[in-house]
């Protein structure tokens, strides 16, 4: 902007100016003289430049226009020339077609035609070397290149470096002469703008369009920054001039950031963006107004100019923008004024749109979205899913319960939902051991967040109330695999609500429940407790509390609740057992571990020493005493407390034999533990620590558990499981007429020239293809449908009645899980309880596909409201009613979630019934354990079996109730007296085994975690014998597979199994009336082998007087001194009676033969392998008569039928049976003749 001494001069153009301005100040005459003109450059003699302070603004600006306006000009220009080319180029296209066309090609002397085609193409350098150079200068710019970042990163940083040196340079007059070589700002300056030129040319060469290019912001900002040094460096002199414009490259700032994979996610770009585009949108306004407002109006003569510093200007711009105005600083100028107006406009509208969008982005920003910074020394775990107050709050009490000692373990919670302020308050109270960090595990930049890559496991929790279970285990698999996908080496518990759904997990390729992943399935493992109770009423109870932390709350009144919170403190611990006890049998060492380290040990892990890998490892429950302890077993107790069972890893016999006081058992100097030994296949679990402590054994051999198959050495021991050792004067062994010494807890069928693999069938398909459930041929369900009329013309007893709510739209609860315990192998066919299933058979149907597989089972359609259909089951003569629905989760509001089962519960228990029926159930087996005969000798344990009494009213039928909600548990007993918001695990009818709830098993999640070996252990004792091979199996058919019976499949049913026993009459008898628990417990195991574990007892047992409250609850591992009763009821874990199920079978077909509608004359093992096709043919004449009397009873019907219609033939093997077992058939048939029993087929399907 020109400044001149004479405001009348005309302003024309700029040779005109200069000779005025010249003639003017030559003119001594001159009206107004030269010590009336504001001279604002500095005068100095080393400086060659103008003597006359002349301003050369306008050099200056005209190299920028005419840059600027040239290169557009030049454009333009090529444009037209190029577009008139093509126009009259486009003419002649036609012609040389048409010539080509004529003339195709040219003879060549050989005779062949040389065409266009044959021509070789032109070289690569004479056809692409402009577009080679525009694809190099693309590279050189682009981002997608290190190069490229590089660059685009330098001239963003020389840009604000240039932006730097004015404001430097702003404090100093607008235009001054300054010398080129001994100003050193000028010199960067002038490095920078060298630089900004190269690019420059750069970004020109690889633009496509150069009229767009040419008119960026960008090119606008080289325009009038660039060319005015060079003209500085020719006239040395500075013009601050419109260096400002350098401010607008922060707009690029956010791209900058990206490139440098700083910025990630859409929040903080946006925010970067519109700070970056206020900020140089403010910047650059200020600058403009600085230059007027200093420099002044050029019709003014540049008198009305101000002096307002840089950071002034941008003061007036804020409080401008902002419309507040305060009025101390104004723009003075027309020009500054004149921009104020417009600018006030847009600045005003980008105040009101980017302020409140940038504090909405700053503090909206996740109060939970850093990054975890793990702890030197110390793990930590992330936990996700369903994140809610309560199922945090349950993880939460159970992982850090001050039973396991110190829990060196941080938890990480994410979730994509940011909590609550009552979880909110939850995690502040656990702040030293929990984060929570607002995320998703399917997003990778969150899992990084939460440093998943470090972290020990990832915990997966279930919604276990939605109403879509598929759905919502769909979701956990997809965690699975997002998790898996980015750090497949992670170690994964998830919770899993369907049972079907497990199988998806087995796709997943890193996927390996032998390094640890489990999936807990809340189906499979509810049904499976729920079934346990159908064999032992208040198991599912005793299991729940023992899987569970809960603590010793101490009661000084002498009531039922002192003594089941006694048995509650209980829980389920692992240890490596000590050196002293290699060599030693199984029941040996657990009556040492019971009597003098007051620990109960109930299972060992087994691993074969021929396959190291993991997947070889067993869990074996009291397996008997042909099992050595070998060094480096690991035990499985039932504790009070984790240091109570470091008793069992420091006890030495030299040591501690006499001590009596179990608490000073402690490390002892004489014993060498070295840590090494106890490492398992790279995993060492420590019950001290409370984690979970993975490391590499090396090479070092593995110590297992070895199975002695010599039968000298298992004679040695017991030489029986079911028969008392009684010892002759001379020391031997003294034979009974029902036990031989020669029988042995070992496998038979495993001893080369026994008996029974001579009499086994291989033919006949009566177990599943893992030889672990009984299986029968797939049935249609017509066959198995009962009516009202016919159920009530069957004689049930002894059966389980399973009472099912649901229609076609309910999600299925998975009555596999219920019935396949129940169906286990280690149960002899005739000791099978028959289920009957009462519901909608629509939903029924459904659940059909996994249920036709199983013997006796049958449907009575209808509704478990009806007291018609409970009375056409005999549901007074069932050992047990489980009451079921599968509606429950659809119903908004919790409390009437169960409105369906307690009302069922309620019905049953208020139903009358006649006691004309009282022998039946006398001769019913009840909660008898399988394999044990009422008829056997008194040296058995027979007479301790549990008679159920005649029941006449619904109040003393066995009921167990399955509830959602854990406060409806209040409505089950009207007689009670518990709060609503006490705790399931202290109510009473949890406490006494009628009601259970899905809530129980979360604390499997955390128990899981410490121990892997407590879900496989928990497995085995509930699931009937389910593995990951029949999972594998499963996911492939969906059913179980029928076998053949082999020596393996068979030895897979010499496992044990849970039983009750009474104390009112048999070989413990004595013991009922005032005896010591500890006593009992050393009896049942030295002479039977059966592992005592807790006590079912009636609720008013205390008071010492008669009652009529039939109600018991449980009590979980007694101490000792523990004074019986005879109304007891002892859990027990019983060995399998390979003996009982040959007696029984002829029992069974016995009886069969005496009942059946055929009138058949002969048992069938009086058939002769000979006459097998006169067999066939019998059968078939059998058929027919069937046939002929159904047509004319019209509605008769073969129940519990396990054989197909079709059924294959079969060729069997039998052998006369022995004189022995004939006389133990005949004992059976005079006790089964009192009970017509159910029809059942002649083999055990």
């Amino acid at each position: 902007m020109l400044v001149v001494a004479d405001g009348n001069v005309s302003y024309g153009s700029s040779r005109s100016i200069m000779s005025n301005n010249y003639i003017y100040n030559k003119n001594p005459d001159s009206s107004v003289s030269i010590s009336k003109m504001d001279v604002i450059i500095p005068f100095s003699p080393d400086v060659p430049c103008d003597n006359n302070g002349q301003r050369m603004w306008w050099a200056f600006l005209a190299s920028s226009m005419v840059t600027f306006f040239g290169g557009l000009f030049i454009i333009l220009l090529w444009r037209t020339l190029k577009y008139l080319y093509t126009v009259c180029c486009h003419c002649n296209i036609k012609p040389k077609t048409k010539e080509k066309v004529i003339n195709p090609g040219i003879i060549q002397a050989d005779g062949t035609i040389k065409t266009d085609k044959d021509e070789p193409p032109p070289p690569a350098s004479e056809v692409g070397w402009m577009t080679s150079v525009k694809d190099w200068a693309g590279v050189m710019i682009s981002a997608q290149t290190l190069t490229g970042r590089v660059l685009v990163v330098l001239v963003f940083a020389l840009s604000i470096g240039a932006l730097g040196i004015y404001f430097i340079d702003s404090s100093d007059p607008i235009e001054s002469c300054q010398n080129f070589y001994k100003d050193f700002t000028l010199q960067i300056d002038m490095a920078f703008n060298v630089f900004f030129l190269l690019y420059f040319g750069l970004r020109f060469i690889a633009a496509n369009d150069k009229l767009w290019f040419w008119l960026e912001v960008n090119s606008v900002v080289d325009f009038f920054t660039v060319p005015p040094v060079f003209v500085s460096v020719y006239l040395n002199r500075s013009w601050l001039g419109l260096r400002f414009l350098r401010a607008l490259r922060l707009i690029q700032f956010s791209e900058i950031l990206q490139f440098l994979n700083i910025l990630k996610t859409s929040n903080s770009i946006k925010l970067v963006n519109l700070c970056s585009i206020f900020i140089s949108t403010w910047l650059t306004a200020a600058g403009f107004i600085h230059l007027v407002e200093n420099s002044g109006d050029p019709w003014e003569n540049f008198q009305n100019s101000q002096s307002l510093s840089y950071w002034e200007c941008v003061y007036l711009l804020m409080v401008t923008m902002s419309t507040v105005g305060y009025g101390d600083v104004y723009a003075k100028t027309t020009l500054g004024r004149l921009f104020m107006v417009f600018f006030i406009l847009g600045g005003l509208a980008m105040f009101a749109r980017y302020v409140p969008e940038i504090a909405a982005l700053i503090l909206n920003r996740k109060k939970y979205g850093g990054s975890y910074n793990s702890t030197r020394g110390r793990k930590h775990i992330v936990v996700c899913g369903h994140i809610t107050l309560e199922s945090v709050s349950n993880f939460l009490k159970d992982f850090l319960h001050k039973d396991r000692d110190d829990v060196n373990v941080e938890i990480v919670f994410l979730h994509n939902i940011s909590p609550n302020l009552e979880l909110e308050a939850l995690f502040k109270r656990h702040f030293t051991q929990v984060e929570f960090y607002q995320g998703s595990v399917l997003n990778p930049h969150d899992l990084a967040r939460v440093k998943i890559e470090s972290a020990d496991a990832c915990l997966i929790l279930a919604n276990k109330y939605c109403p879509d279970p598929d759905a919502e285990d769909a979701s956990n698999i997809m965690r699975v695999i997002s998790i898996k996908n980015y750090h497949p080496k992670i170690r994964i518990i998830t919770q899993m609500l369907q049972y079907h759904n497990k199988a998806h997990l087995l796709n997943i390729p890193s996927w390996n429940w032998r390094e640890g992943d489990d999936a807990i399935c809340l189906a499979e493992l509810k049904a499976g407790f729920i079934a346990q109770s159908c064999l032992a009423q208040g198991l599912s109870t005793m299991l729940a509390n023992l899987f569970s932390m809960r603590s010793f709350i101490k009661i000084e009144e002498d009531t039922w609740q002192k003594y089941y919170l006694e048995g509650v403190a209980n829980e389920m611990y692992t240890e490596y057992l000590s050196n002293a006890f290699v060599g030693l049998s199984f029941p040996v060492i657990c009556e040492l571990c019971y009597v003098k380290l007051k620990l109960l040990l109930i299972a060992i892990e087994y691993k074969s020493e021929t396959n190291e890998s993991r997947s070889r490892k067993r869990i074996l429950i009291n397996p008997g005493n042909h099992v050595k302890m070998q060094e480096g077993t690991l035990g499985f107790f039932i504790a009070s407390d984790a240091k109570e069972v470091k008793r069992a890893f420091y006890y030495c016999k030299a040591c501690h034999d006499d001590i009596t006081d179990p608490k000073r058992i402690k490390k002892c100097g004489c014993k060498r533990l070295i840590y090494s030994k106890y490492k398992y296949n790279g995993y060492v679990r420590s019950t001290a620590d409370g984690a979970t402590t993975p490391e590499k054994a090396g090479s070092q051999k593995e110590a297992g558990v070895r199975f002695k198959t010599d039968i000298n050495l298992v004679e040695d021991e017991h030489p029986s499981t079911l028969s008392p050792k009684k010892k002759q004067r001379n020391g031997g062994m003294r034979n009974s007429p029902s036990c031989s010494p020669k029988m042995m807890r070992h496998d038979p069928l495993l001893v080369p020239g026994n008996e029974q693999i001579e009499n086994m069938d291989v033919n006949v398909k009566r177990y599943d293809s893992t030889g672990m459930f009984h299986w029968c041929p797939s049935k249609e369900i017509e066959k198995v449908i009962l009516t009202r009329s016919e159920a009530s013309m069957t004689v049930l007893s002894g059966h389980v009645v399973v009472c099912i709510f649901g229609d076609v739209t309910s999600a299925l609860v998975g009555l596999r899980n219920l019935v396949m315990p129940l169906r286990a192998s280690n149960f002899h066919f005739h000791e099978l309880k028959p289920i009957v299933f009462v519901g909608s058979l629509e939903y029924l149907r459904r659940e059909w596909e996994t249920l036709h597989n199983f013997p006796k089972v049958s449907i009575l359609p209808g509704t478990p409201l009806s007291r018609a259909d409970l009375r056409a089951v005999n549901i007074n003569l069932c050992d047990m009613c489980v009451i079921l629905s599968a509606n429950q989760n659809n119903i908004d509001d919790a409390s009437l979630q169960d409105k369906e089962c307690i009302l069922a519960s309620l019905n049953i228990k208020s139903m009358q019934f006649d006691d004309s029926i009282g022998v039946l159930q006398a001769n019913s087996q009840g909660f008898t354990p399988p394999g044990m005969d009422r008829s056997s000798p008194d040296n058995s344990p027979v007479h301790g079996l549990v008679r159920q009494a005649s029941v006449t009213t619904g109040l003393h039928i066995p009921i167990i109730t399955e509830l959602v909600n854990d406060s409806n548990v209040q409505f089950l007993d009207q007689d009670d007296d518990d709060d609503p918001d006490t705790e399931l695990y202290l109510t009473q009818p949890f406490a006494c085994g009628t009601a259970f709830a899905v809530s129980v098993l979360d604390s499997l999640m955390s128990a899981t975690y410490f121990n892997d070996n407590i879900l496989t252990l928990i497995r085995t004792l509930v699931t009937g014998g389910a593995t990951p091979e029949l999972e594998a199996l499963l996911a492939e058919e969906n059913a179980l597979r029928g076998g053949y019976s082999t020596p393996q499949t068979l030895a897979n049913r010499d496992r044990c199994r849970v039983a009750q026993l009474a104390l009112y009459d048999g070989p413990f008898a004595d013991l009922g009336d005032g005896g010591c628990y500890g006593d009992l417990f050393c009896k049942a195991l030295k002479t039977y082998n059966m592992l005592c574990f807790g006590i079912y007892r009636l609720r008013d047992a205390h008071i010492g007087a008669p009652s009529i409250c039939t109600k018991r609850y449980v009590i979980t591992n007694p101490p000792y001194e523990f004074e019986l009763v005879p109304s007891d009821l002892i859990f027990c874990l019983m060995q399998f009676d390979h003996n009982a199920g040959q007696s029984r079978t002829s029992l069974s077909h016995s009886s069969h033969s005496s009942h059946s509608s055929s009138k058949k004359s002969s048992s069938v093992h009086s058939i002769p392998t000979a006459n097998r096709q006169s067999r066939t043919k019998a059968r078939e004449a059998r058929d027919k008569q069937n046939a002929t009397r159904m047509n004319r009873m019209g509605q008769e019907k073969k129940w519990f039928t396990d054989e197909a219609d079709n059924a294959y033939p079969r060729n069997i093997q039998i052998k006369p049976m022995s004189t022995h077992m004939a006389n133990q058939v005949n004992q059976y048939k005079s006790t089964s003749s009192l009970i017509p029993p159910i029809r059942e087929v002649e083999d055990e399907c």
